[in-house]
């Protein structure tokens, strides 16, 4: 009674209104409707302003959705060596690993494929494992030998769902030499390989060191003389060997490298060098008939000639339609200089008596190695003309 009497009926109803809001946990909208409630009767209540934001010079947010990035080799591709637990070193063009230690590269991408000298492609002996981590690839040989010496490719892969293929253009390599010293070339199970000189086509002498160190020299077998190297009829390439940038005859015959480092001196397999006259491109053959139109009984001739490059060998082939009454060809072929280093080879069909059969589509065709081209004409055969009455 005494609080009733000390407070008044405004009071009664605020005590009543915070009861009621504390039961439904509304206690933010009851204080509202408390204050409401305080305010003296005829008097208004003075309107609460609104927070002005601050100006910033930022526009609105718009929601933008984040593409979805398919899976593919993200980032730049680069091979590190592992040398030991926690310590990494980045290769360069070019890598020396002793024969009987361990190689082990990593290669961030995911996913990412390897390629190996075609030795470990066919036969690793188990010493290769190729293991996928979360970020990058592991590639790990063991018991290392000279014969291991080659490129080791990273290759990052392009996915699409399940579909997967290799970024070529993003491809990381790596040229590993494993010094042996007992063995200065790649072991080859060949005594002599034959290698075929094309003209103007360069060729490479395959004679690989292990070594980066070895001091390599070619030599010609009869007469036993060393070749000269001068870089640029002859160069050579310690990851490739010996290259013939433009054969000529006097290139051909037995060759064979020596490799030198310290006391040991080593020769490789022999070379085989056949000198063939490469042409550089395929004939071009021209087909011309005597006449156009051939009386019955008449002879005809079709001729198919090439001017190309000099000691080519160009083939000639025959289509005509005597064939389908089994008339045999007759032809005379021929070759002759055609001066500033060309020649002429041509081929001349010989038909005799002839007959209706004969009418139709003459097709020459000119081969030499660097492919076939053919040509064609077509002859109209004509009855005889009648003798003229006196």
């Amino acid at each position: 009674m005494l609080l009733v009497k000390l407070f008044g009926a405004k009071w009664r109803l605020v005590l009543s209104a915070l009861v009621i809001c504390a039961l439904i946990l509304e206690l933010g909208y009851c204080q509202k409707d408390a204050q409401e409630l305080q305010t003296t009767p005829g008097r208004k209540s003075k309107p609460t302003k609104p927070k002005q934001e601050k100006a910033t010079n930022k526009g609105p947010r718009a929601a933008t959705a984040k593409p979805k990035v398919k899976a593919a080799g993200q980032g730049q591709t680069f091979l590190t060596q592992v040398l030991n637990k926690g310590n990494f070193k980045k290769v360069g063009d070019t890598l020396s690993v002793p024969a009987g230690d361990t190689l082990e590269l990593r290669c961030k991408g995911k996913p990412v494929q390897w390629g190996v000298p075609s030795y470990l492609e066919e036969d690793d002996d188990g010493r290769l494992k190729i293991i996928q981590h979360e970020r990058y690839g592991a590639l790990t040989l063991v018991n290392t030998t000279g014969a291991d010496t080659g490129e080791y490719t990273c290759y990052p892969m392009y996915c699409e769902d399940t579909d997967c293929r290799k970024e070529y253009d993003k491809a990381v390599k790596v040229f590993v030499f494993f010094p042996d010293p007992q063995e200065l070339f790649v072991p080859s199970s060949d005594y002599y390989e034959v290698i075929q000189l094309r003209t103007n086509w360069p060729t490479v002498l395959p004679c690989q060191v292990t070594s980066p160190e070895a001091k390599v020299t070619l030599h010609r077998e009869f007469p036993p003389v060393e070749v000269a190297v001068d870089g640029r009829e002859i160069s050579f390439n310690v990851k490739k060997g010996f290259t013939i940038h433009r054969p000529r005859p006097h290139h051909a015959g037995a060759l064979y490298c020596v490799a030198s480092l310290g006391n040991l001196r080593q020769s490789s397999t022999k070379y085989m060098l056949i000198y063939v006259n490469y042409p550089m491109a395929p004939p071009a053959p021209v087909i011309q008939a005597s006449a156009s139109s051939v009386s019955l009984g008449g002879n005809l001739q079709v001729s198919c000639t090439v001017i190309g490059e000099q000691d080519v060998a160009v083939d000639f082939t025959w289509e005509y339609p005597g064939q389908q009454i089994g008339r045999p060809p007759y032809t005379q072929e021929s070759v002759r200089s055609g001066g500033a280093g060309r020649q002429q080879s041509q081929s001349i069909l010989l038909v005799e008596e002839v007959r209706d059969v004969d009418q139709g589509t003459y097709t020459c065709t000119a081969e030499n190695l660097q492919g076939a081209k053919s040509v064609s004409t077509t002859v109209k055969v004509v009855g005889k003309a009648k003798p003229k009455k006196p």
